[in-house]
């Protein structure tokens, strides 16, 4: 049922060949202006709204997601949904908080950005937090999801399918840095809604509508909220836990913002942080409706991950199966050339300038930057492979678990020294070294030594990252309370208040109707 392979033919190959030579003329093309050291890693600081919104959702939307949201969607509706337009709240937040401190003091990455007030001591644990934040949630996750994909298709061992894959994605993030990823990324994305659609019209043609769909669902499969006593997704869980995760995803991690960092001016930042959360919005008829099409079409899967492969092989008419290899390498180049990207800036940047050669030239800089990119794809390989072995949840579940373990100091360091003025060094540098420990270890607990299958005494995930992140803040609220600030808060106490500018006319109607239209979306599925 789900062999892909068995129903390409010349036209299918033909749709692989146009589509890279596509993306390599693209690439080419958008690399000829060459970006040496930081304007490198941000593209000269040229991006517009759309730039950044595409890139933004290149970054988040990978086969992760088209692999977990099919999952989630054939075995429990739309609920999964939630994780994309709950999104709405933590990216206004970016847009109004977060985006005008860090265009107004000038930084490059956001270890930089604590630097600044903490001192390099602080730069050097969160760059070396948010690398391997990095390493796992962008880049292994979704080397996994592509090589689960490549696996259901080709029926190749996984360390072969993501030895291919991130050598494919990293050539890009290699020879043009941000802007040839933003600009492949436009492409990208365009062609991921297409096909997508495609997929979800021939969905709906073959059951007989929308309201066919809606008949043959199972009760709750329409509804954003569970119960309390909802064994998945109860209602609180999501709104205690999700806001660890989406601060930290969307608000503190370099590959999100990044996109930010490189905007023309904050107005085109945040329309920009505007524009992913409209294009969030299409998770549920491009993603999530797939499964549960799926779910009706083709019931009793025993494996409910094949809902996306079960869903190709058996509705795209021979000739076009070549658009799904096509989608697959695009959301996969995506993801993985903005993370490669971002990962290349965080080290380049705040490591190897600030402790390694402080005097390199912007050649050098670049370079190193390359290099860093080449040691990302070996690790990340081999833990996309340690993933592969976790057990006892769904594909869905696994990728937000692991987001939620890592999640919980980030978050705090940030809202903290944001929101706070009397949060001080130690308390950032310990919610970074024990913080990190705590919550990490307790992830590898969850997920590999006590699994939730086998020891049934672990609480929801989301409710868990929940708790990390409250005894933390608690921490940290202590220490900022009892522990005198350092000497360098105290001399560069000035040099970290910046003048921000007061969001546009335009940013305010943008997030205005933004705001109508999800509170809209909640009533009609709650």
């Amino acid at each position: 049922m789900n062999n892909l392979m068995d129903k390409l033919t010349i036209y299918d190959y033909g749709i692989v060949v146009v589509y890279l030579v596509t993306l390599i003329v693209i690439g080419l093309l958008s690399s000829r202006t060459k970006e040496q050291g930081a304007a490198h890693f941000l593209a000269g600081k040229s991006l517009s709204w759309y730039s950044i919104g595409f890139n933004m959702w290149a970054t988040n939307v990978g086969p992760s997601m088209l692999l977990a949201f099919a999952t989630v969607g054939y075995t429990t509706g739309i609920v999964a949904v939630n994780f994309d337009w709950y999104a709405f709240v933590y990216l206004f937040l970016l847009a109004v908080v977060f985006a005008p401190r860090y265009l107004a003091s000038g930084v490059r990455t956001l270890p930089e950005f604590m630097g600044k007030r903490y001192g390099p001591g602080t730069q050097t644990i969160l760059a070396w937090y948010s690398l391997v934040k990095m390493m796992i949630s962008w880049l292994s996750l979704s080397l996994f999801a592509g090589g689960f994909l490549v696996r259901q298709i080709l029926g190749i061992p996984m360390w072969q399918s993501v030895i291919v894959l991130v050598a494919l994605a990293g050539v890009f993030a290699y020879t043009g840095g941000l802007r040839t990823v933003a600009k492949i990324n436009i492409f990208q994305m365009i062609l991921l809604i297409g096909v997508s659609a495609l997929l979800t019209f021939l969905g709906l043609s073959e059951i007989g509508g929308l309201q066919a769909l809606t008949d043959r669902t199972p009760d709750g499969y329409w509804s954003l909220i569970k119960p309390a006593n909802d064994p998945d997704y109860p209602w609180y869980a999501i709104a205690l836990g999700y806001p660890v995760a989406a601060i930290a995803f969307f608000c503190t991690d370099q590959a999100m913002v990044q996109s930010v960092l490189g905007a023309k001016n904050l107005e085109q930042g945040q329309l920009g942080v505007n524009f992913i959360a409209w294009l969030k919005i299409l998770s549920l008829p491009l993603f999530i409706l797939t499964g549960i099409i799926c779910y009706i079409l083709f019931p009793g899967l025993d494996d409910p991950s094949l809902a996306y492969m079960t869903m190709v092989t058996n509705l795209f008419p021979t000739g076009l199966n070549g658009l799904v290899i096509v989608v697959l390498i695009a959301v996969l180049v995506g993801t993985i050339g903005s993370s490669l990207n971002s990962l290349s800036t965080v080290y380049t940047m705040d490591i190897y300038l600030k402790h390694i050669n402080p005097d390199a030239d912007s050649r050098r800089v670049t370079q190193v930057g390359r290099y860093t990119i080449i040691v990302g794809c070996f690790i990340s390989v081999l833990v996309a492979i340690a993933i592969d072995q976790i057990k006892g949840l769904n594909l869905f579940d696994v990728f937000q678990s692991i987001l939620g373990f890592i999640a919980p100091p980030l978050a705090v360091i940030f809202l903290m020294a944001v929101l706070w003025k009397r949060t001080n060094k130690m308390a950032v540098n310990t919610l970074l070294t024990f913080g990190a420990v705590l919550s990490l270890g307790t992830g590898v607990a969850y997920l590999w030594i006590f699994p939730k299958d086998v020891y049934t005494f672990w609480p929801h995930y989301l409710l868990l990252s929940f708790y990390l992140f409250l005894a933390l803040l608690i921490l940290g609220v202590i220490l900022s309370l009892t522990v005198p600030k350092s000497v360098y808060e105290k001399e560069n106490e000035m040099a970290f208040r910046f003048q921000m500018e007061k969001p546009t006319a335009k940013v305010k109607w943008a997030w205005g109707i933004l705001f109508a239209v999800m509170v809209l979306l909640y009533l009609v599925f709650s």
